[in-house]
């Protein structure tokens, strides 16, 4: 099964390299998975910090093909709302709806997708200490 690795997995390796050892470990083993949405979000700080070299690397990484369904991705929301949350945002939950018709786990410090886990079938990655 391979690890949809977040936006902010990364943004925190690149800073203080707090989930290093974790990280690494998943490039190692070839599990590291990203899509359009989280390289989105990166590529262009990455590209205003001049890291042509990360921006290649992180291209070369699995992509997990996008399929956005709005009907499912309004179902989310709802869901969500019903549960008491109107904060997730729409690139969330096209992450996570990405991961589950992948079937991918989801590395993330972002308290959202810990929320998705437990209203739908989201999968969290365990780091492994």
């Amino acid at each position: 099964m391979g690890v949809l690795v977040d936006t902010s997995v990364w943004i925190e390796y690149f800073r203080s390299g707090e989930n290093s050892k974790d990280l690494d470990k998943l490039i190692d083993e070839n599990l590291v998975v990203t899509n359009e949405v989280i390289l989105a979000e990166l590529v262009p700080f990455l590209k205003l910090k001049r890291q042509y070299k990360v921006i290649g690397l992180l291209q070369e990484l699995i992509k997990s093909t996008l399929n956005v369904n709005w009907s499912e991705i309004i179902e989310f929301q709802t869901n969500c709302l019903k549960c008491g949350s109107n904060g997730i945002g729409l690139p969330d939950l096209m992450i996570a709806q990405n991961a589950m018709q992948n079937e991918l786990e989801i590395f993330s410090l972002d308290k959202h997708f810990k929320f998705l886990h437990e209203i739908m079938d989201v999968q969290l990655y365990t780091k492994n200490g």
